[in-house]
């Protein structure tokens, strides 16, 4: 689903959908260095840690060649979606990574955007929905949600067949069927048999975790400002946890399944995240990854396990309700991994929710989106190892301005600037610059008063974490709306008006 916040009317309605086929070339994005003592290098910063390349391997049966490989090009497709999704908008279609981990897809809803994506690299093929549509079609089962047959443990959005998939026991199709229909959602569904019968992972005792309560057990997700983020499920909100210490400050399950803990005095959150081979992986974001991208999940009970994600906004029944907007994985799992950390390379994916199997057979295992948690919560993730939050104090690039301003955003999230309020003006010329953190990507609008309503008047919004924008304006009142469109951390604002 297209993240970017609402700020104006919507273009014409869509009446096809094209799906475009990237092989992604070394050429597309940094070229891999091969393995090196700190993993695998993809590029001048970054390094893949080797107990992940070990785990990768083992858990996907690839060689350390082809480990390299599919991260470089795993990589490309994350930058290629953040542009795409960006430039399309809401003509956006979908993108997932296919079964090799190098063909990238691409979908949009314009047939008048082929030249553009084919000079991406990519070669487009007809579909009939785009992911606007399946998206509105998964809204209204979750919304039914409480009617759905027991037979049904979940559903998703699953763009690579352009439909909405609903899982069902193969005795019950006939229900999972009805279940679509009175929503109005059937054509566009499509009946997959399933024996998952999702549970929330919690109740074993021993390992690297936390305790709540009398006993529980359940594993820390990634460290925020001030304490961690965890499965909701897990605790509710009051409740005291032990090693480490704290207090369950927002929880949420089912219909969600995250929550938050605030540790105690004495407890030091670190931006790592325990690898179960007697050593950490640091966590230096938050970015997105494909459906199809490799990850891997650590939980205290079966420890730092792998696979691909293999869809996003899947809905799944627990017998205790419906959860909606989560990560669906082929990574095994077990109680007691809840809440556990799901990363991508180096990038903070999710923490562990519930799902089916175990790490003897394997399994499907679902992921809480990281970044909804940090927007709903207003939190920061600690990265790289330190105590402190994501980005160091805000950056201070744009320089020479009237007036300036600072923030912290959790991606997704928004602010308005000046201190949440506005200023007048009176005709003439604004200007603005935005020096967001490096790695993210933070927008830019300015926005005036109509009288009824805030609208804007002019934006900047490139996949970049700096922007900057000018306007000819008449006299009115206006306000700055800084958008952290992927990853968190803080930024400053520097503006003249008239």
């Amino acid at each position: 689903m297209d993240r970017r916040i609402v700020l104006a009317a919507g273009a014409a309605a869509v009446v096809t959908a094209l799906v475009a086929v990237v092989t992604v070339p070394a050429a597309a994005g940094p070229a891999p260095a091969g393995p090196t003592p700190d993993g695998i290098r993809l590029d001048g910063t970054d390094a893949v840690p080797p107990e992940m390349v070990a785990a990768l391997r083992r858990d996907l049966g690839l060689s350390p060649a082809e480990v390299t490989v599919r991260l470089a090009a795993e990589g490309a497709a994350s930058r290629t979606e953040l542009r795409l999704r960006k430039s399309l908008g809401n003509r956006f279609g979908g993108a997932w990574l296919g079964p090799d981990g190098t063909s990238f897809y691409v979908a949009v809803t314009d047939a008048s955007l082929v030249p553009a994506v084919r000079a991406a690299g990519a070669e487009p093929k007809v579909v009939a929905r785009s992911e606007a549509e399946l998206d509105a079609l998964k809204a209204r089962l979750d919304a039914a949600a409480s009617r759905s047959p027991k037979t049904v443990p979940g559903w998703y959005v699953d763009p690579a067949s352009n439909s909405v998939v609903v899982l069902s026991r193969t005795t019950a199709f006939p229900a999972a069927r009805a279940f679509a229909e009175s929503v109005g959602a059937g054509p566009a569904v499509r009946i997959v048999a399933s024996t998952e019968t999702p549970r929330p992972l919690i109740d074993v005792i021993g390992g690297n975790a936390y305790f709540i309560g009398a006993g529980t057990r359940c594993s820390v997700g990634f460290s925020v400002n001030g304490g961690f983020v965890t499965a909701g499920h897990c605790g509710s909100t009051g409740a005291s946890t032990s090693q480490p210490s704290g207090t369950f400050r927002g929880s949420s399950f089912p219909g969600n399944d995250y929550a938050w803990v605030q540790v105690a005095a004495g407890n030091t959150p670190r931006g790592l995240v325990n690898n179960y081979s007697g050593g950490t992986v640091a966590v230096a974001g938050s970015q997105d990854a494909a459906i199809g991208a490799s990850v891997c999940r650590s939980g205290s009970t079966t420890g730092w396990h792998c696979g691909t994600i293999q869809a996003r906004n899947a809905s799944v029944t627990y017998p205790q309700g419906t959860v909606t907007g989560l990560i669906r994985t082929n990574v095994c799992a077990e109680p007691g991994d809840s809440g556990g950390s799901l990363l991508a390379g180096t990038q903070a994916q999710g923490v562990t929710s519930g799902g089916s199997g175990n790490c003897g057979s394997g399994g499907t295992t679902f992921f809480q989106p990281v970044n909804e948690i940090l927007t709903t919560y207003g939190l920061t993730l600690v990265t790289s190892g330190g105590g402190g939050p994501t980005d160091p104090p805000p950056p201070t690039g744009c320089t020479g301005y009237e007036s300036t301003a600072t923030g912290t955003l959790a991606s997704g999230g928004t602010q308005v600037q000046p201190n949440g309020s506005y200023f007048f003006a009176p005709a003439g010329a604004h200007a603005a610059c935005l020096d967001g953190p490096a790695g993210r990507d933070f927008d830019l609008y300015l926005q005036r008063w109509t009288g009824a309503a805030w609208a804007t008047v002019a934006s900047s919004t490139s996949p970049a974490p700096d922007e900057q924008l000018t306007l000819s304006g008449s006299s009115g009142y206006y306000r700055y709306l800084v958008h952290a469109y992927s990853g968190s951390g803080t930024y400053s604002l520097g503006y003249n008006a008239p």
